[in-house]
């Protein structure tokens, strides 16, 4: 499933499935294959990833048909442009706060490999392009996904504009830090809180645009959000999940073996 397929599907009111990958075991991809999965998540902003390292995961898992779905460091156009040229199908790009910031992105995106001043006069609608230029960067951008992390109060407070700028693939909610945000750290079952995720998955679904939210863990509230109207889910991390599944085992094995265990608790998640 390349990243053109995930658009159609998503645009068809269809959910897609992922999780985020941590393991640079070149064994990995065929078991994350296995798993039934539609698209991997790749981070680069908390994981320490090479542009080589990074390369290699994309294309390895573009081969299995599972489209790579990087996370840029930073909002930046040219970080952008870099994860492209190294083969990933789309960028979620975090901490966004701006529409110009989105335009910015859609540039890098969808009108690659355009750059400069020129690319600024077209974003902002001072210049027009030539049809066989268009047509052209239409066709060589067509597999290319624009996801961004919605995170802060202040992107609350732009929501509306942020979700108007054409060229726009999705939005994944960042629980935790948009709960650190609003004062209310890891409470995610706030009334204030869940309020503020229904209104942004209502803002995104009323222009046509996908939405997901991002738990390590909490699969109820994977469960409840995507009954909302959250149609990427994005669950969890191999990272995490191992963590949870071994402590949990040998919790079980020292039980039966007579040993004293200290309760597995399921808030032991490794956030990213």
């Amino acid at each position: 499933m390349h990243a053109r397929k995930l658009t159609s599907l998503l645009n068809k009111g269809e959910r897609i499935y992922g999780t985020a990958i941590v393991s640079t075991s070149p064994l990995w991809p065929s078991v994350v294959k296995q798993t039934g999965i539609d698209f991997v998540f790749l981070d680069t902003e908390h994981i320490p990833l090479d542009r080589h390292t990074l390369s290699w995961m994309c294309q390895t898992y573009n081969a299995l048909n599972l489209p790579s779905i990087v996370r840029i460091p930073n909002p930046d156009p040219f970080e952008a442009c870099k994860v492209l040229d190294g083969c990933a199908c789309g960028i979620i790009a975090p901490y966004i706060e701006s529409a110009d910031q989105v335009r910015d992105l859609i540039g890098a995106t969808k009108f690659r490999p355009l750059k400069g001043k020129r690319l600024k006069k077209i974003l902002n609608g001072h210049e027009a392009m030539e049809s066989e230029l268009k047509q052209y960067l239409e066709e060589r951008n067509a597999d290319t996904v624009l996801w961004i992390n919605i995170e802060s109060m202040p992107t609350l407070n732009s929501l509306d504009e942020i979700v108007a700028v054409k060229g726009l693939d999705g939005l994944i909610i960042g629980p935790h830090d948009l709960s650190c945000s609003m004062g209310l750290p890891e409470q995610y079952t706030h009334p204030q809180f869940e309020k503020t995720v229904l209104h942004i998955i209502s803002s995104a679904r009323d222009k046509s645009l996908a939405v997901g939210i991002h738990f390590t863990g909490a699969l109820d509230l994977q469960i409840k959000w995507a009954k909302a109207g959250a149609n990427i889910v994005l669950y969890s991390s191999d990272i995490s999940l191992f963590s949870q599944a071994l402590q949990r085992g040998i919790s079980q094995i020292r039980i039966a073996l007579g040993e004293k265990s200290e309760k597995f608790e399921e808030e032991g998640n490794i956030i990213i």
